[in-house]
């Protein structure tokens, strides 16, 4: 799903061995940009409202944030990152579950 070989930055060549797998990778910063984007928008949210915030909508607006930020930074991971590049996918994490 890698965009790197279509716009001319792949080479082709598998990652070392001690690389991420795409999996792992992806997983890792959806976890990190969750909390992120929560934070965020949940600031967002606090400066918009001003003394008008509630709790339900103050959530609202932080379960959208962490929701658009997550699946956003997930997608530029798959289509930009090297590890994702179908080769390695195929060495690093098509094989971990045959063995």
């Amino acid at each position: 799903m890698a965009l790197r070989r279509m716009l001319g930055f792949s080479d082709g060549e598998l990652m070392r061995s001690d690389a991420k797998p795409c999996s792992r990778l992806v997983r890792q910063t959806t976890g990190i940009f969750t909390v992120g984007g929560a934070l965020g928008f949940w600031v967002l949210c606090r400066l918009h409202y001003g003394p008008r915030i509630t709790v339900p909508r103050s959530l609202r607006w932080a379960a959208c944030g962490a929701a658009t930020v997550s699946s956003t930074t997930a997608l530029l991971v798959l289509l930009f990152s090297p590890e994702c590049e179908p080769q390695n996918i195929a060495a690093y994490d098509g094989g971990r579950n045959s063995t």
